[in-house]
């Protein structure tokens, strides 16, 4: 009997992936840390080419309540530029998206089991899959779909700087005129020393997600409760939209070190049958809101490749030919922003011409529509792509 694909992380990468392929009628087992949806560190924008790669899922994010964003507010202590987006996106909690995306999976016939954390993956053929309280199962491929958890012995790189940087996100109740203020927007405020983004999400909420250097970290006392405090002094766009606020859960979540410009080149060393996905792929800066519809892609082209007998390598190499660009883009207007003077020299731009850069950035940092096209091509010519759907599917 052939083992199973496991797919290590029952994100939007790994929940994606296990779709596709028990859809087609293969073996798939979710392995997802997780007993529960719990908050992630993610700032919650999907894109439109992330509503599009969901559509074909057949998760209706609409039906999630998802909050429309057509427009972007780009702030800083001087000015305050808007403009409309190329495309329309979405405000979606990942703690909803990741259950409906997980409960699609169980629906094509993957099994999810909660609460299940990888802790090693072993060579071999079938890998040896060991999981983080005991026990031992054998897998014909791995889907690694941890997001920004590593593995012991396939950690990424980081890139450097990355150990400056600390991300939060936490939920807001905004008084009702900061609500309706933000509503059909994202924007992002910027300043000394990092960003944050806010936006709606579904409930009523707003999700503010930042990103900061430990040295602001650090002269706010350490603390998320004194880096929020500062903010509010020192941030004036932030401290209006906050005026009033109602923070949805004591603490904000976060991370540390955030490996912004990551993109993984297969060495001889990697495991055959390893398949990265999502942020063990790449990770895009943040500012973007392209890290899902990345996410999304790596799934749709690892589902590929699987479905047509390829190897990991082969897929590692064509989703860094796919993301590679873009992510190096993003990372060096990234950069820009972190210089002296570059945050004043973007909104001196931004003013100046709104519509065109907000424009311009979306294209230079978005998953090129050819990759797209080519990726869901290849999934419905699969061999296997017409196969039966999973167990759940079928008719009673």
């Amino acid at each position: 009997m052939r083992a199973p694909i496991v797919v290590a992380g029952g994100g939007p990468a790994g929940a994606a992936a296990a779709c596709l392929l028990a859809r087609a009628g293969r073996e798939v087992l979710v392995l997802e840390r997780e007993a529960e949806p719990t908050p992630k560190v993610c700032g919650e924008f999907l894109s439109g080419e992330a509503v599009a790669y969901l559509g074909r899922l057949e998760v209706d994010v609409a039906s999630l309540g998802a909050e429309p964003i057509e427009r972007v507010r780009l702030a800083d202590r001087t000015a305050i530029v808007e403009a409309a987006l190329p495309f329309r996106g979405v405000g979606l909690s990942r703690a909803t998206l990741d259950a409906a995306l997980l409960r699609r999976a169980e629906v094509c016939g993957a099994e999810v089991r909660r609460g299940a954390m990888v802790g090693h993956v072993g060579p071999g053929a079938p890998l040896a899959v060991r999981l983080g309280g005991g026990g031992e199962v054998s897998a014909s491929a791995v889907l690694l779909a941890t997001g920004k958890h590593d593995l012991r012995g396939l950690r990424r790189p980081a890139p450097k700087g990355s150990d400056d940087l600390v991300g939060f996100k936490i939920h807001f109740r905004l008084a009702a005129a900061q609500h309706r203020a933000l509503l059909g927007h994202v924007e992002i405020v910027m300043f000394p020393d990092g960003y944050a983004g806010l936006q709606p999400v579904e409930g009523g909420d707003a999700n503010l997600c930042l990103l900061v250097e430990r040295v602001r970290l650090r002269n706010a006392g350490g603390t998320w409760e004194g880096l929020i405090a500062d903010l509010r002094r020192r941030e004036s766009h932030l401290a209006m939209r906050l005026e009033g606020a109602t923070a949805m859960t004591e603490r904000a979540v976060s991370i540390y070190r955030v490996p912004f410009g990551f993109v993984h080149a297969p060495g001889s060393d990697h495991p055959d049958g390893v398949f990265r996905l999502g942020d063990q792929m790449g990770v895009i800066a943040s500012f973007t809101g392209d890290g899902m519809s990345i996410a999304l892609h790596t799934a749709v082209v690892a589902a590929t490749c699987l479905l047509d007998g390829r190897s990991s390598r082969t897929y590692h190499t064509r989703i860094r030919r796919d993301i590679a660009g873009q992510i190096g883009r993003a990372s060096a207007l990234y950069r820009l922003g972190r210089a002296p003077g570059g945050q004043r020299l973007l909104m001196r731009l931004a003013t100046a011409w709104p519509r065109g850069l907000i424009g311009v950035g979306a294209a230079l940092t978005r998953v090129p529509p050819r990759a797209v096209s080519r990726a869901w091509s290849r999934i419905a010519t699969s061999p296997t792509a017409g196969r039966s759907p999973g167990r759940a599917e079928k008719p009673a």
